[in-house]
């Protein structure tokens, strides 16, 4: 009788069981992407990358995944970078994960896997993600600021830093970074983005 009754609710359940679609759009704090937005810029709709533990726009994402012993089946693709949802660490597999910072130069950084060493004088937020209905927008309140500034670097690439006129950036030329808008799409596929990045 008990077998009868959960065996006719077993359809009922099903489809009130959430789908991937169902749980990405309510997800109010996903894995995310971000992208500059300034217009008639050179750095507008550059995607931001992670390498040498730095932020950048444009470059490529540099990632790592043990080979044995992780089987390549297991390791993420690592070609994208990929906050976690909240913003304060990167969306990797590796244990203790890999936190992200503003340095004391202002430069927008990340901890090497492995460690949860940051250099003495750094952020570690306030970094606030902020949901939307196309994308949601990624920022940086800490030190009496509102958000990101890009600055060119070798490469061409520009590295990211806290939109701080103090900062010590490449070149010592603050005048030549831009202030940008961190439009932040969310992540196509909300598991791990990468083993570690690099």
């Amino acid at each position: 009788m008990k077998f009868q009754i959960v065996a006719s609710l077993l359809p009922l359940l099903a489809s009130a069981a959430p789908t991937a679609e169902s749980a990405k759009a309510a997800a109010p704090n996903p894995a995310f992407g971000v992208m500059a937005a300034r217009s008639a810029s050179p750095i507008h709709y550059l995607p931001m990358t992670a390498s040498s533990q730095k932020f950048w726009l444009g470059g490529k994402t540099s990632s790592y995944c043990p080979t044995p012993p992780v089987s390549k089946e297991d390791c993420p693709p690592g070609t994208d970078t990929v906050f976690s949802p909240g913003g304060y660490g990167l969306n990797v597999m590796v244990p203790g994960g890999q936190r992200i910072y503003v340095d004391p130069t202002g430069a927008l950084r990340f901890t090497q896997a492995h460690s949860g060493a940051i250099p003495p004088g750094s952020a570690i937020g306030p970094f606030e993600y902020t949901p939307g209905d196309s994308f949601g927008h990624f920022t940086f309140k800490g030190w009496g600021t509102d958000g990101f500034m890009a600055c060119p670097a070798e490469e061409n690439r520009w590295q990211v830093f806290a939109a701080i006129q103090n900062a010590t950036v490449p070149g010592g030329d603050v005048g030549a970074c831009l202030g940008f808008s961190a439009i932040a799409p969310t992540a196509q596929d909300q598991g791990f983005a990468a083993w570690q990045y690099t």
